[in-house]
């Protein structure tokens, strides 16, 4: 495996690569849900580029920037395990020369939920992608779908933006018990690691109380919040039921598909989970 730290040495890596080329982007601290989707990319794309930049731009003020987990040696060598062809780790200076003051804003998608309670982070991620795809030319990106609203961001940037290059969402890896995979999982203590799984239990309940004939829109809401509830160390910050395309909340009677999420705060680690609700 190649490992690239400037967009020079990336170039040159590149030259005349076997198509399609996919992309993978990451902040490292890689599991399993990382390497799920470079597998994923491994199985279509003969060129795989993994890039792992910590993005500064999509973490707010009072956010965990400085703090965020880091382990670059360990990362390499869970690619090259993995099969990545090109390891991209460039510097913030790489990404963002002197005196950069560019940035991409996609409207609407980013208003609701994550965007709403983190103000400038869909611009901070939709920048960082958008350069990427312009450093790498990938024909196919890979994104996970724990994260729902920033995979719709993405999708419509691309879109709106004429990139030729196709979006592919991955399913979300969990633990035995349930609990999304996650880079901030490691910031839990064992007791609110044990409470965590709550979180998917309590979508999986909303799920089991739609397909049994529920449609109530805030109806399904409350099963979440209830199961989350019974856990002492839990905060949640919000359970949403929403248009799967446009993320608007929905009221009433409700017709699939719709996405069911949810963020909630255990400590330190503010954890994101959703299911989408299929007829």
């Amino acid at each position: 495996m190649i490992v690239a730290r400037t967009i020079a040495d990336l170039h040159a890596a590149l030259r005349a690569p076997a198509a399609p080329v996919g992309l993978v982007p990451t902040m490292g601290y890689l599991h399993e849900g990382h390497l799920s989707l470079v597998e994923a990319a491994r199985s279509e794309c003969p060129t795989v580029i993994v890039s792992i930049f910590v993005n500064p731009t999509q973490f707010g003020p009072n956010e965990d920037f400085e703090d965020y987990p880091r382990d670059e040696e360990r990362d390499l060598e869970l690619l090259a395990d993995a099969g990545a062809h090109i390891a991209f780790v460039p510097s913030a200076e790489e990404i963002y020369p002197p005196g950069d003051s560019t940035r991409v804003r996609v409207g609407g998608l980013t208003e609701v939920l994550e965007g709403e309670r983190r103000p400038g982070h869909f611009e901070g991620v939709a920048t960082v992608v958008s350069r990427l795809y312009l450093i790498v030319a990938p024909d196919r990106a890979y994104f996970g779908e724990k994260d729902a609203q920033q995979l719709a961001v993405l999708r419509r940037m691309t879109a709106d933006m004429q990139f030729p290059i196709e979006v592919v969402g991955c399913p979300t890896v969990r633990e035995p018990d349930g609990l999304a995979l996650s880079s901030r999982n490691i910031y839990l203590t064992p007791e609110e690691r044990a409470q965590a799984p709550a979180l998917h239990a309590g979508l999986r309940a909303a799920v089991e109380a739609f397909e049994g004939g529920v449609r109530d829109a805030s109806a399904l809401r409350a099963v979440v919040r209830d199961r989350i509830a019974a856990q002492p160390l839990a905060e949640v910050d919000y359970v949403s039921l929403a248009h799967s395309e446009t993320l608007a909340e929905l009221e009433g009677l409700i017709k699939p598909p719709a996405l069911l999420s949810l963020a909630v705060r255990f400590g330190a680690a503010r954890l994101i989970d959703n299911v989408t609700l299929r007829a």
